[in-house]
């Protein structure tokens, strides 16, 4: 399908099957989680970009224990946007990352686009990972000068709401940056209720002011929490947002993972929810 701009995007249509009861008894609380794993390489200094480059095209023995202890602690969350991940390639031993951790994790839900493949070396893709089940999905292809840059829109529907969820990894240079924060913006203005996940590549303060500019309704960001590098984090490159409809409870960098990012997690609230009394079983890969 033709999206914006001449941008491509593939939609998937979900068999869906509401996850919530009828039962309505006020708001219901999410928790959040997005997470750019590096392929599951653990960085923790600037030389290893050089001493571990050949990670990221050739398999090694380190990856399968970074993977499972990710799921550990990814399985507290109840929705994960993943980014710098491997969709199954030789340096991922042929192992499909976003499955591993889904399956590993608990997650009834998962989904996947890959944006980029170097033959059969690697396969670079987005993911998310949820406990709940999603009505459809959308791969947006962002605007670039280099093609692979990608955002993965997943909604889901609560109370008769669709909530839309929007896993990014946004460009290095600020051109391409900017022609892509305007294709999310674009995005969110059809859509009172959104999440937006990622690695944004550039301060808080600069999508604030990109998206509040175009009249997206997005909730202020209280206090700025490095992530980026993982082992002396100073710039905060590792976003949420949500739409003002969405209360924000609390945000947090976690101290956790391997990659060169740290994690940053948010609970939110979404009022009049119906309250989560059963996770169906997986509908769709």
């Amino acid at each position: 399908m033709q999206g914006r701009g001449g941008t491509d995007q593939q939609i998937e249509q979900c068999q869906f099957r509401d996850p919530f009861k009828a039962s309505y008894r006020g708001s219901q609380r999410l928790k959040l989680l997005s997470y750019n794993f590096q392929v599951g390489i653990n960085s923790s200094r600037y030389r290893d970009y050089l001493t571990q480059s050949w990670r990221h095209i050739l398999p090694d023995f380190e990856r399968t224990k970074n993977l499972n202890d990710a799921a550990s602690w990814l399985s507290n969350y109840d929705i994960v946007a993943l980014q710098e991940v491997d969709a199954g390639s030789i340096r991922s031993d042929f192992i499909n990352h976003i499955e591993f951790l889904a399956h590993h994790g608990g997650f009834a839900h998962y989904h996947q686009q890959q944006n980029r493949r170097i033959g059969t070396f690697a396969a670079h893709a987005n993911g998310v990972l949820s406990k709940l089940a999603s009505t459809h999905v959308i791969h947006h292809k962002l605007p670039s000068r280099i093609p692979g840059r990608g955002a993965l829109q997943v909604n889901f529907e609560s109370g008769g709401r669709q909530i839309v969820v929007l896993s990014v990894h946004l460009s290095l240079g600020q051109k391409a940056r900017e022609r892509q924060l305007e294709y999310i913006a674009e995005i969110m203005q059809q859509h009172p209720y959104f999440i937006i996940m990622g690695d944004m590549n550039c301060p808080t303060d600069t999508v604030s002011s990109f998206l509040s500019d175009r009249g997206i309704a997005i909730q202020p960001v209280r206090a700025r929490q490095a992530t980026y590098p993982r082992w002396k984090p100073k710039h905060c490159y590792d976003q949420i947002w949500v739409s003002r409809s969405l209360k924000i409870i609390k945000t947090q960098v976690l101290n956790l993972g391997v990659s060169d990012h740290l994690p940053i997690s948010m609970e939110i609230e979404i009022p009049n929810h119906p309250v989560v009394t059963s996770i169906p079983e997986k509908v769709l890969t």
